[in-house]
Protein backbone atom coordinates (compact mmCIF):
# COMPACT_ATOMS: atom_id res chain seq x y z
CA UNK A 1 0.00 0.00 0.00
CA UNK A 2 1.46 3.27 -0.56
CA UNK A 3 0.71 6.92 0.80
CA UNK A 4 -1.82 7.82 -1.83
CA UNK A 5 -4.10 4.82 -1.55
CA UNK A 6 -7.23 5.95 0.08
CA UNK A 7 -8.02 4.27 3.58
CA UNK A 8 -11.65 4.87 5.50
CA UNK A 9 -11.52 6.28 8.27
CA UNK A 10 -13.82 6.01 11.03
CA UNK A 11 -15.23 8.67 12.60
CA UNK A 12 -13.63 10.04 15.84
CA UNK A 13 -15.06 8.58 19.12
CA UNK A 14 -17.82 11.03 20.57
CA UNK A 15 -17.46 13.32 23.11
CA UNK A 16 -20.63 13.47 25.26
CA UNK A 17 -21.97 15.69 28.74
CA UNK A 18 -24.90 14.26 29.89
CA UNK A 19 -26.90 17.85 31.11
CA UNK A 20 -29.20 18.73 33.33
CA UNK A 21 -30.74 19.91 36.76
CA UNK A 22 -29.42 17.92 40.05
CA UNK A 23 -30.63 14.76 40.71
CA UNK A 24 -32.35 14.90 36.65
CA UNK A 25 -29.97 11.35 36.41
CA UNK A 26 -26.83 12.34 34.80
CA UNK A 27 -24.80 10.13 37.15
CA UNK A 28 -26.66 7.20 36.15
CA UNK A 29 -27.53 7.92 32.09
CA UNK A 30 -23.68 9.27 32.05
CA UNK A 31 -22.27 6.05 32.91
CA UNK A 32 -24.78 4.08 30.74
CA UNK A 33 -23.86 6.05 28.05
CA UNK A 34 -20.38 5.63 28.78
CA UNK A 35 -20.74 1.74 29.10
CA UNK A 36 -22.68 1.55 25.56
CA UNK A 37 -19.68 3.49 24.05
CA UNK A 38 -17.05 2.04 26.03
CA UNK A 39 -15.83 5.54 26.26
CA UNK A 40 -14.29 6.66 30.02
CA UNK A 41 -16.75 8.47 31.96
CA UNK A 42 -16.23 11.09 34.71
CA UNK A 43 -18.69 12.80 36.70
CA UNK A 44 -18.20 16.86 36.78
CA UNK A 45 -18.42 17.11 40.55
CA UNK A 46 -15.09 15.65 40.93
CA UNK A 47 -13.83 18.47 39.08
CA UNK A 48 -15.26 20.87 41.96
CA UNK A 49 -12.69 23.13 44.53
CA UNK A 50 -13.39 22.24 47.85
CA UNK A 51 -14.53 25.47 48.27
CA UNK A 52 -17.30 25.06 45.41
CA UNK A 53 -18.22 22.03 47.88
CA UNK A 54 -18.26 23.48 50.88
CA UNK A 55 -20.73 26.59 49.26
CA UNK A 56 -23.24 23.86 48.00
CA UNK A 57 -23.41 22.19 51.21
CA UNK A 58 -24.24 24.88 53.44
CA UNK A 59 -27.06 25.57 50.65
CA UNK A 60 -25.69 28.68 48.45
CA UNK A 61 -25.51 28.31 44.91
CA UNK A 62 -22.64 28.89 43.25
CA UNK A 63 -22.15 32.15 40.94
CA UNK A 64 -20.54 32.33 37.87
CA UNK A 65 -17.24 32.84 39.20
CA UNK A 66 -17.12 30.01 41.01
CA UNK A 67 -18.08 27.99 38.39
CA UNK A 68 -15.48 29.48 36.07
CA UNK A 69 -12.49 26.94 37.08
CA UNK A 70 -14.43 24.11 37.51
CA UNK A 71 -15.84 24.31 33.81
CA UNK A 72 -12.88 24.89 32.62
CA UNK A 73 -10.91 22.12 34.42
CA UNK A 74 -14.35 19.84 32.59
CA UNK A 75 -13.44 21.65 28.99
CA UNK A 76 -9.60 20.13 29.40
CA UNK A 77 -10.77 17.01 30.40
CA UNK A 78 -12.89 16.74 27.30
CA UNK A 79 -10.09 18.25 25.19
CA UNK A 80 -7.71 15.70 26.73
CA UNK A 81 -10.14 13.11 25.43
CA UNK A 82 -10.79 14.51 21.79
CA UNK A 83 -8.73 11.32 20.52
CA UNK A 84 -10.53 8.67 22.67
CA UNK A 85 -13.79 10.01 23.02
CA UNK A 86 -15.56 10.39 26.79
CA UNK A 87 -18.50 10.66 28.56
CA UNK A 88 -19.04 13.45 31.41
CA UNK A 89 -21.78 14.54 33.63
CA UNK A 90 -22.12 18.18 34.44
CA UNK A 91 -25.42 20.09 35.15
CA UNK A 92 -24.60 22.77 31.91
CA UNK A 93 -27.54 24.99 33.19
CA UNK A 94 -26.46 28.01 30.82
CA UNK A 95 -25.84 28.46 27.51
CA UNK A 96 -22.89 30.03 27.96
CA UNK A 97 -21.31 27.14 30.12
CA UNK A 98 -22.12 24.88 27.17
CA UNK A 99 -20.36 27.25 25.07
CA UNK A 100 -17.46 27.09 27.07
CA UNK A 101 -17.09 23.63 27.17
CA UNK A 102 -17.25 23.29 23.19
CA UNK A 103 -14.78 26.11 22.72
CA UNK A 104 -12.42 23.36 24.68
CA UNK A 105 -14.09 20.50 23.04
CA UNK A 106 -15.78 21.74 19.86
CA UNK A 107 -16.92 17.99 18.78
CA UNK A 108 -19.03 17.92 22.18
CA UNK A 109 -22.82 16.80 22.17
CA UNK A 110 -25.34 17.22 24.71
CA UNK A 111 -27.81 15.03 26.33
CA UNK A 112 -29.83 17.19 27.83
CA UNK A 113 -31.89 15.31 30.57
CA UNK A 114 -35.35 17.36 31.70
CA UNK A 115 -38.29 16.32 33.70
CA UNK A 116 -41.19 17.48 36.49
CA UNK A 117 -39.79 19.25 39.19
CA UNK A 118 -41.61 17.73 42.05
CA UNK A 119 -39.88 14.12 40.11
CA UNK A 120 -36.42 14.97 40.42
CA UNK A 121 -36.76 16.72 43.96
CA UNK A 122 -38.03 13.07 45.04
CA UNK A 123 -34.81 11.32 43.33
CA UNK A 124 -32.74 13.99 45.54
CA UNK A 125 -34.41 12.77 48.78
CA UNK A 126 -33.73 9.83 48.31
CA UNK A 127 -29.98 10.14 47.81
CA UNK A 128 -28.57 10.38 50.81
CA UNK A 129 -25.18 12.32 51.48
CA UNK A 130 -24.86 14.31 48.54
CA UNK A 131 -23.56 17.92 48.81
CA UNK A 132 -26.40 19.40 46.91
CA UNK A 133 -29.65 20.21 48.69
CA UNK A 134 -33.05 19.81 47.16
CA UNK A 135 -33.44 22.96 48.60
CA UNK A 136 -31.34 24.23 45.86
CA UNK A 137 -33.18 22.73 43.16
CA UNK A 138 -35.59 25.54 42.41
CA UNK A 139 -32.86 27.85 41.66
CA UNK A 140 -31.58 25.32 39.37
CA UNK A 141 -34.58 25.01 37.70
CA UNK A 142 -34.58 28.46 37.66
CA UNK A 143 -31.13 28.96 36.08
CA UNK A 144 -31.86 26.07 33.22
CA UNK A 145 -31.62 26.98 29.74
CA UNK A 146 -32.30 24.76 27.95
CA UNK A 147 -30.48 23.08 24.97
CA UNK A 148 -31.25 24.95 22.34
CA UNK A 149 -31.83 23.57 18.76
CA UNK A 150 -28.52 24.91 17.25
CA UNK A 151 -26.59 22.83 20.34
CA UNK A 152 -25.32 19.61 18.89
CA UNK A 153 -27.71 17.42 21.13
CA UNK A 154 -31.30 16.01 22.00
CA UNK A 155 -33.65 16.20 25.25
CA UNK A 156 -34.70 12.95 26.99
CA UNK A 157 -37.51 12.91 29.63
CA UNK A 158 -36.21 11.51 32.83
CA UNK A 159 -39.42 8.77 33.00
CA UNK A 160 -38.23 6.95 30.30
CA UNK A 161 -35.91 4.23 31.19
CA UNK A 162 -32.67 4.10 31.03
CA UNK A 163 -31.55 2.15 28.33
CA UNK A 164 -34.11 3.66 25.82
CA UNK A 165 -33.00 7.29 26.43
CA UNK A 166 -29.08 5.68 25.61
CA UNK A 167 -30.36 3.60 22.81
CA UNK A 168 -32.14 6.86 21.62
CA UNK A 169 -29.11 9.36 22.21
CA UNK A 170 -26.53 6.92 20.52
CA UNK A 171 -29.27 6.54 17.74
CA UNK A 172 -30.50 10.03 17.19
CA UNK A 173 -26.73 11.44 17.08
CA UNK A 174 -25.42 8.82 14.70
CA UNK A 175 -22.79 7.45 16.98
CA UNK A 176 -21.57 3.74 16.69
CA UNK A 177 -20.57 1.15 19.16
CA UNK A 178 -16.87 0.78 19.41
CA UNK A 179 -17.18 -2.74 20.51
Amino acid sequence: MTDTDPSPSSPAPPLVVVMGVSGSGKTTVGQAVAARLHLQYEDADAFHPQANIDKMAAGHPLDDDDRAPWLAAIGRWLAAHDDTGGVVSCSALHRSYRDTLRSFAPRVRFLHLHGDGEVIAERMRRRPGHFMKVDMLRSQIETLEPLADDEPGVRADITRPVDEIVEDFVSSQQIGDRS
